[in-house]
C-alpha cells in the first residue's frame, strides 16, 4: 500500500487545534491538559492502549463530550460549545468506534443518513459507490447482513458523503482481520486526494506509523509522546505506549534523541495489534 503519509507537511495555520483539554467522566479525569495541532492534509494518529483516552479525545472534538477546561478550535474558531450536528455542518465528521450503523436500514439508507448534514463538496453517494465497488449492487441490502469489513467501509462512506474537512476515524481496525484492515487503509490515499485531513485513533501502532504524518501517544489521559514518525525511535514509542520510562515528547519537526530508560531493544510492533479475526 502506498504510504498516505508521504510528503504532507504541516505548514501554515492549523485546521484543528486542541488546547489544554481536560475532560471528566464523572469523577474520573479522562483527559488531562491535552494539546495538539492538526494541519490541512495531515494524517494525525492518536495511539495508546485501552483506556488511554483516545476515543474520549475524538468524541470531544466531535462534540459528543463537553470539556471541563480547555478548548477545541476549528479553522480558527472556538467550537468547544458548538453542538455535534453544527460541527458536522462545519466539516468535523466522525466514524465512531464499532461503526454505529442502523442495522435495520439498507446500505443506501445509511448513506442518506450521512448526507443529512452534508456540506457542498466532491463526495456523493455515487462517488462512494465508485470507491467501494460492491456497494452499488447491494445498496438495498440490510446493513445488519453485512460483514464487519463491509460495515466499516459503509461507516466510512456514510461519513464521506457529509463532505468533511476533518475526518475522525475511531479504531478503524478494531475486530477486523488484517487483510480487511489493509484493504480499508489502502483507500486512504484516495480519500486524502480530495483534500481531506484525517485524525485517527488506532491501537495498532505499526499501522499508525505506516500511514501517519504525526503521532500522538496517550497514557491514562496524558500525552507521553508526540512527533513525526521519522523523528521518534521504536524504543520511545514502546516506552510511551506502555509507560515503561521517561519517553520525552518530541517537539514538532525536531529530531528525537534516544530516550534513556526506554525499553531497550524494543519495537513499536510489540504493542497490541488491535486486530481480531472477523473477515
Amino acid at each position: 500500500m502506498p504510504s498516505a503519509a508521504a510528503d504532507r507537511p504541516g505548514n501554515g495555520t492549523p485546521l484543528l487545534e486542541v488546547s489544554s483539554l481536560v475532560v471528566h467522566h464523572g469523577q474520573l479525569r479522562a483527559l488531562d491538559a491535552i494539546s495538539l495541532r492538526v494541519f490541512p492534509g495531515e494524517v494525525y494518529a492518536i495511539i495508546g492502549a485501552n483506556g488511554a483516552g483516545k476515543s474520549t479525545l475524538l468524541r470531544t472534538i466531535a462534540g459528543l463530550h463537553h470539556p471541563t477546561a480547555g478548548s477545541v478550535r476549528f479553522d480558527g474558531e472556538d467550537v468547544s460549545r458548538v453542538r455535534p450536528e453544527r460541527r458536522a455542518k462545519r466539516g468535523i465528521v466522525m466514524v465512531p468506534e464499532a461503526r454505529r450503523l442502523f442495522g435495520s436500514l439498507s446500505v443506501q439508507e445509511n448513506l442518506l443518513v450521512g448526507a443529512t448534514y452534508a456540506r457542498p463538496g466532491p463526495w456523493t453517494i455515487e462517488r462512494v459507490y465508485e470507491m467501494f465497488g460492491w456497494m452499488r449492487e447491494r445498496r438495498g441490502q440490510r446493513t445488519a447482513q453485512l460483514s464487519g469489513g463491509e460495515q466499516q467501509a459503509l461507516a466510512i462512506g456514510r461519513a464521506l458523503v457529509a463532505n468533511p474537512r476533518v475526518l475522525l476515524l475511531d479504531e478503524v481496525s478494531l475486530g477486523l482481520a488484517p487483510v480487511v484492515v489493509q484493504r480499508i487503509y489502502g483507500m486512504l490515499p484516495q480519500i486524502l486526494a480530495t483534500g481531506l485531513t484525517v485524525l485517527l485513533v488506532e491501537q495498532d501502532v505499526s499501522q499508525a506509523l505506516r500511514v501517519a504524518t504525526h503521532i500522538h501517544c496517550l497514557l491514562e489521559g496524558r500525552t507521553t509522546l508526540a512527533g513525526k514518525p521519522a523523528d521518534v525511535t521504536a524504543g520511545q514509542v514502546e516506552a510511551a505506549y506502555f509507560g515503561l520510562g521517561p519517553a520525552a515528547a518530541a517537539a514538532d519537526g525536531a529530531e528525537a534523541a534516544d530516550t534513556p530508560g526506554a525499553a531497550g531493544g524494543g519495537s513499536a510492533d510489540a504493542a497490541p495489534p488491535g486486530e481480531g479475526s472477523e473477515p
